[in-house]
């Protein structure tokens, strides 16, 4: 038994997250989670939501709520989107909890005795109007790199490109919109990112079997001459964690706060030990997911995220773990994902274009979405959503290949053999060459898991239900049932304990309908089939099933046209 900790990366509190969000952090990473539980190994699986930064506050006060209480009331609607979505989370933290303030605190102590923290003054911009300092979100302007007339402070949505808000062009107010700006001299924290250029580049190079996207953003971002650069750790915010070294006041920090980047990532360790404060345990339990001399040494660390976010996770978050000069573990693995496009153009959050994630869950249940968008998954290059792609997809093979097959052998079972799997006949060739097949494939689908190559393992998982379909088409046991019910009863026993092993593969997809399937078969085990002959004779004779409720239902053309214009436009 492996021990695994899984991160996927932690959703700003500002919102709901549409469904490109989802697909390229959250949902695979629940995938490879649910899939290393069933193959029996000890799973770790973390995320928060990302309370600080000017997100948080321009949101809370579009709201007309205090920060604080804004975070506390979407921290919940998020916790409860999740659940929805079946996304198996043993914690999902806050990054404003207790945990991650003294934690952040700790880093920040550690990196400043390490030497690798610098007093800088600099020049920011600061509102008159509004008597405050504008750090990144709060000042948009022109992009000098591309000319978005709505680039942000800290980065360019359109050409993805870093910016100090000093460098935006006809620069306002995000608050009051005001252009009565001048520039004063404030002082910050910087965390002297170049001085680790040399371990990190030694540990990126180490990661030979990290996907290509990671690779290649890691390295772009290392070798750029405007990539890994010494940056701001502390901001002029009233929301955050405030800047103390350790437990002790930070001369000249005074009401300062640490930059939401910094303190983000060391949620991921927090949430692991606000998960063991919630369960009542010691801090031995989380330390030894996280504690490399404290038994996380023999851990697998994997990390789940978009390709915006690789940056921070291959270079500054690690430069704060490395640069500490304490055991803390590194992650071992970092899948990312390319971006999830909606039908002819870009999800957007801002603009409310596309599909939410509350939306999705009003309209169909969560299996639906979790196949399409992993079986769609963008990890070679962007995918994009469409509404007859997702109709296609889910009346074919849910409905058609997986729920038809379901519906079709419990209903004629049920008819010509009652409630119990009958217990005449014997498997032949046909049944044999079945199972091969079945044993040949699992272990194609099993390298692919493990592999995370999500799209690919939702094929082959669709070919598995295929193979069970192509069987039944071929031995037809409501005919050979006609002529000789011993064999057809042979041939239904096989199929109800198909069943039940395409309850086990597919769980990790779709637990809902997967629980369903488990449960028509009066069966609660689920141990992976490793040995297929034995899984398909793991129903006996006389065992009751039941003929479960349609698994899952086709989209019609009306439903899709009504979608496809209702979420064209602005969200409410």
């Amino acid at each position: 038994m492996a021990r695994i900790l899984i991160t996927s990366a932690i959703p700003y509190i500002n919102g709901i997250k549409h469904l490109g969000n989802l697909v390229g952090s959250q949902l695979p990473a629940d995938l490879f989670a649910r899939y290393m539980r069933a193959r029996g190994h000890e799973v770790m699986f973390i995320c928060a939501t990302d309370e600080h930064g000017t997100p948080a506050e321009l949101a809370a006060a579009k709201a007309g709520k205090p920060v604080a209480d804004y975070c506390a009331e979407m921290h919940e609607v998020q916790a409860e989107i999740a659940r929805g979505f079946r996304l198996s989370f043993d914690h999902f933290g806050r990054s404003s909890s207790q945990r991650n303030h003294q934690l952040t605190q700790h880093f920040a102590g550690a990196l400043d005795a390490a030497g690798l923290i610098q007093e800088v003054s600099e020049k920011q911009v600061f509102s008159i109007d509004d008597n405050r300092f504008l750090p990144d979100r709060y000042i948009t302007g022109t992009c000098p790199n591309c000319g978005n007339t709505s680039a942000r402070g800290d980065q360019c949505e359109e050409c993805t490109k870093q910016l100090d808000p000093t460098d935006l062009i006809n620069p306002r107010s995000s608050i009051s919109g005001s252009t009565n700006l001048e520039v004063r001299e404030t002082k910050h924290l910087y965390l002297r990112q170049r001085s680790l250029r040399g371990k990190l580049e030694s540990w990126i190079d180490s990661k030979t079997d990290w996907p290509i996207l990671t690779t290649s953003i890691a390295k772009k971002w290392l070798n750029d001459g405007d990539g890994l650069q010494d940056r701001g750790i502390t901001r002029d915010l009233h929301w955050g964690i405030p800047v103390k070294k350790g437990d002790q006041p930070w001369p000249g920090m005074e009401g300062k706060v640490f930059y939401v980047w910094f303190d983000a990532p060391i949620e991921y360790i927090a949430g692991t030990a606000e998960w063991a404060d919630a369960h009542g345990l010691p801090d031995a339990a989380w330390e030894r997911w996280w504690r490399t001399d404290k038994g996380a040494a023999d851990v697998t660390y994997y990390q789940f995220m978009g390709k915006d976010n690789v940056p921070f996770h291959t270079l500054s978050f690690p430069a704060t773990i490395i640069g500490s000069g304490e055991p803390w573990k590194l992650v071992d693995y970092l899948k990312s994902f390319n971006y999830l496009n909606y039908d002819g153009g870009q999800f957007s959050t801002s603009k409310g274009r596309g599909v939410f994630m509350d939306q999705a869950l009003s309209i169909l249940p969560a299996d639906y979405w979790r196949w399409w968008l992993l079986s769609h998954a963008p990890e070679s290059a962007d995918s994009e959503f469409t509404w007859e792609n997702f109709q296609i997809s889910v009346n074919k093979d849910l409905a058609d290949v997986l729920g038809n097959l379901v519906s079709r052998v419990t209903k004629f079972a049920t008819s010509k053999f009652g409630s119990t799997i009958p217990a005449a006949g014997e498997f032949g060739p046909q049944e044999t060459a079945l199972i091969a097949d079945l044993g040949s494939r699992i272990k194609d689908y099993a390298q692919l898991m493990e592999a995370m190559e999500v799209r690919k393992a939702a094929n082959e998982l669709r070919a598995i239900w295929v193979i069970g379909n192509e069987y039944l088409q071929s031995a037809a046991p409501w005919t050979v049932v006609k002529t000789d019910p011993d064999r057809a009863q042979a041939m239904i026993r096989l199929a109800l304990n198909l069943i039940r092993v395409y309850a086990i593969l597919s769980r990790p997809f779709i637990p809902d309908a997967a629980a369903t399937m488990m449960a028509a078969m009066g069966s609660d085990d689920w141990s992976w089939p490793d040995t297929i002959s034995e899984a398909m004779r793991a129903l006996p004779a006389g065992h009751g099933f039941a003929v479960p409720e349609n698994l899952f239902r086709k989209i019609t053309d009306e439903e899709r046209a009504d979608w496809q214009q209702k979420f064209s436009g602005v969200r409410d």
